[in-house]
């Protein structure tokens, strides 16, 4: 493998994927039916949330993705055993001897991933310490962990930077905090969650997070024991418990990877079947979709996504934002389907600054995307007069080549996916093993889908 990154090459490991490139013969309609199972990222920190707990938990409807396999090995070198039915997808947590785990260990499950820094609390009311790596992530923008670190200090954690990494300790325990987010950032509402529930006092964090999935991390909290309250002026009130016992919980469905089969069936003129996907957590990408052109249909057991034939598609302005607004994973996949819309699209970013370097690929497969610094949205946003490009404009349709391209991060990579399958001729496609951070049995569910491609190049 010598394009594929050493987290890329970890990913595709865990599905035995053992090449780095996807060859595509582009031009067929995806066409059937596939599942989603639980949401990335909930799952992850529900795994992360076991370490609070003074008994196992069973976590079930389970993805098998690489994240969810770092995050178990993270757990185990922590002390916690982990128990995995991979078909049925579920997972057995017992924490019953967390311990402290060395630096090497962490680093050697970690990656790049940031999920280490969400095991600071829970390693804190535990053991009274715990450390963490230098982080890294997907290539879409900025992530500091300033804030998280802040956080833990307004809970009464002393942080020490090594050269190896960062040493937290609780000398005097935990205790309620008031925190206020100046952004509503789904980690830094996990970070408070997690902290809070077993600290000392109450916590109040203003202007959280409410997403879907820090409201499963929530019913998750609540059935181990916590005391969680929820306002609707984005307020999360908890009130810290001495101890927290164990969770049964059904995860809910990624809606990430429903968005994105919904858009390869517009992309490829195609019709997809996504078994698990529910109305209620997709209906502002429901409504965009269907303004885009794209048709569905609610079943009860998921949603029916087909292109409108020849009615086509439209252009659409789209305004990316927390939750409940549309959110920043769903724009990269429609994106692609986009191109293919007679017209002008506008695309403005308001939650990551970097996220459109997927369209260089895009561009050189024919797609005519321009790339701007102003806000071209309804609206200002954070980004504006700071010199990031955060806003596209699609200009459609275009014919859509095959080429060689190479996956940048997870979402846009998936887009890559769509590109090349809905493309004219022939592409190949690297550095793949990062898709399997997220989607879970992709090229199988694109062989059941109609896809025409070889693994190798």
């Amino acid at each position: 493998m010598t394009s594929l990154n050493q987290d890329a090459a970890r990913a595709a490991q865990f599905v035995g994927l053992n090449a780095d490139t996807i060859t595509f013969h582009g031009g067929q309609p995806l066409n059937g039916r596939i599942e989603v199972r639980g949401a990335k990222n909930f799952v992850t920190k529900a795994m992360v949330a076991s370490l609070l707990g003074d008994q196992p938990s069973v976590l079930r409807n389970v993805p098998d993705i690489s994240d969810v396999r770092v995050v178990s090995g993270l757990l185990e070198v922590h002390g916690v055993k982990v128990e995995r039915d991979v078909a049925g997808g579920e997972l057995r947590l017992d924490p019953s001897n967390v311990k402290i785990a060395h630096m090497a260990e962490i680093n050697a499950h970690a990656g790049s991933s940031r999920i280490p820094i969400l095991f600071c609390g829970p390693l804190l009311h535990q053991l009274g310490e715990a450390f963490i790596p230098d982080l890294g992530g997907c290539r879409i923008g900025d992530r500091p962990i300033d804030f998280h670190l802040s956080a833990l200090r307004s809970f009464g954690a002393v942080v020490d930077k090594l050269p190896e990494g960062i040493r937290l300790t609780a000398p005097n325990g935990l205790h309620g905090a008031k925190i206020h987010l100046d952004y509503p950032s789904v980690g830094a509402t996990e970070q408070v969650l997690l902290t809070a529930v077993r600290a000392q006092g109450m916590t109040e964090l203003t202007n959280a997070a409410i997403e879907p999935e820090i409201m499963d991390l929530i019913n998750v909290l609540q059935k181990m024991g916590a005391i969680i309250s929820v306002d609707a002026d984005r307020v999360i009130r908890i009130e810290g418990v001495d101890r927290l016992g164990a969770y049964d919980h059904f995860s809910l469905f990624d809606r990430n990877e429903a968005a994105s089969w919904a858009a390869a069936a517009l992309a490829t003129n195609g019709e997809i079947f996504v078994e698990g996907a529910k109305q209620a957590e997709m209906l502002t990408f429901l409504n965009v979709f269907r303004k885009a052109g794209g048709v569905f249909e609610i079943h009860d057991d998921g949603i029916n996504f087909k292109h409108p034939g020849e009615a086509g598609l439209k252009p659409v302005v789209i305004e990316t934002d927390v939750h409940p607004g549309f959110m920043t994973d769903w724009q990269q996949p429609l994106v692609v389907a986009l191109t293919q819309a007679p017209g002008v699209s506008i695309v403005h970013e308001t939650v990551y600054e970097q996220r459109f370097g997927f369209t260089d690929a895009l561009v050189k497969m024919g797609a005519t995307i321009e790339l701007h610094r102003e806000c071209l949205g309804g609206q200002k946003c954070r980004f504006g007069q700071r010199n990031f490009v955060h806003s596209a404009v699609i200009s459609g349709p275009t014919q859509m080549h095959g080429a060689d391209i190479e996956v940048p991060d997870l979402r846009g990579g998936f887009s890559h996916l769509i590109a090349a399958l809905m493309s004219d001729g022939v592409s190949r496609v690297s550095n793949v093993g990062i898709i399997a951070r997220g989607y879970e049995n992709f090229l199988e569910k694109l062989r059941t889908l109609g896809a025409d491609f070889t693994v190798g190049s």
